[in-house]
C-alpha cells in the first residue's frame, strides 16, 4: 500500500505517518522541512521516501508526484494534511501571507486531490483523506482566514466523496478539533497571551494526534465519509448554529 502524507514534518502529519507506517507499507512523506522528514523517516518501520516541497506555492504541489509513484507504484491512500494557521484580526493580516494560507490550504490540496484521484479513477480504487477542521463548521473570530481555507476544502472534499463514491474511489473529510500539535499549542498562547479568557481557552476539550491517527486508519478502513474529533465538536456538526453562537460568545478577544 503506497500512503502519501503532506505535511509530515510535525503535528497531525508527522502523528499519521508514525501510525500508518508499518512493515509491508510505502510512504511518501511531503514537506518543505526536509531535515524533520529525513530524521522522521528513519523512525518509521515501513519503507519510506522523503520529498521536499513547499506547498504554499502552487506550482509545487505536484511536480515531486511523479517520482513517488516512480518509487512505490500509484497512490493508494493520499492525505492531504499540510497546513498553516494565522491567528490575528483579519484586518492585520496582510494580503501576501493570506494569500499564501490560501495556497497552501485550498489551492495545493485541491490540486493534488484532482490529479490524484484521476489516476484512482483508472484504478477503480482509492482513498483520499482532506484534513479540514471544526473551524469549518464552525468559523472562529480571530481565525478568518484559516476557517475560510477549511471551510472551501472540506466543502471541496465533502461534494468529491459523492462525485467518487460510485466509482469506487473513497473520500474522507477529517474536521479535528483542538488537538495537542505546535501549531495548536502557538495558537493557544496567543490567544491567551496578556491573560485574555485564560478559563475558556485552558478548558476546551483538546485531543490528541495518536487517538486522531486510529480514527483517520478506522475511516480508511471502513469507508466512513467523515471524521470528528474529539467527538465533543460533533454537536458543532448537528447543531451548527447553536455551535456558531456559543463560539462568538465566548471566544477570546484580541485587540483591532
Amino acid at each position: 500500500m503506497h500512503i502519501v502524507i503532506t505535511g509530515a514534518s510535525s503535528g497531525i502529519g508527522e502523528g499519521l505517518a508514525r501510525h500508518l507506517g508499518k512493515p509491508g507499507r510505502f510512504l511518501s512523506l511531503v514537506a518543505r522541512r526536509v531535515d524533520l522528514l529525513t530524521e522522521l523517516a528513519g523512525q518509521i518501520p515501513g519503507e519510506t521516501r522523503v520529498f521536499q516541497s513547499d506547498l504554499s506555492q502552487t506550482e509545487q504541489s505536484c511536480n515531486w508526484l511523479p517520482d513517488a509513484i516512480a518509487a512505490f507504484g500509484p497512490v493508494d491512500v493520499l492525505i492531504n494534511n499540510a497546513g498553516v494557521q494565522i491567528v490575528d484580526p483579519a484586518t492585520s493580516i496582510s494580503a501576501e501571507d493570506g494569500e499564501s494560507l490560501l495556497r497552501l490550504n485550498v489551492m495545493s490540496p485541491i490540486r493534488l486531490a484532482g490529479e490524484v484521484a484521476r489516476q484512482m479513477l483508472e484504478q477503480g480504487r482509492g482513498t483520499i483523506v482532506n484534513i479540514a477542521s471544526v473551524a469549518a463548521i464552525t468559523p472562529t473570530p480571530f481565525m478568518a482566514h484559516y476557517s475560510a481555507s477549511k471551510a472551501a476544502l472540506a466543502a471541496y472534499s465533502e461534494v468529491l466523496h459523492d462525485e467518487l463514491a460510485p466509482a469506487g474511489v473513497h473520500v474522507v473529510t477529517v474536521y479535528p478539533g483542538p488537538v495537542r500539535t505546535p501549531m495548536e499549542q502557538a495558537a493557544r498562547l496567543k490567544l491567551t497571551s496578556g491573560g485574555k479568557s485564560n478559563f475558556v481557552v485552558g478548558r476546551i476539550p483538546t485531543g490528541t494526534v495518536e487517538r486522531l491517527a486510529v480514527l483517520v486508519e478506522n475511516a480508511i478502513q471502513r469507508r466512513h465519509r467523515r471524521v470528528i474529533y474529539p467527538s465533543f465538536y460533533k454537536v458543532t456538526w448537528t447543531f451548527r448554529g447553536l455551535s456558531q453562537w456559543i463560539t462568538n460568545r465566548f471566544a477570546p478577544r484580541m485587540p483591532l
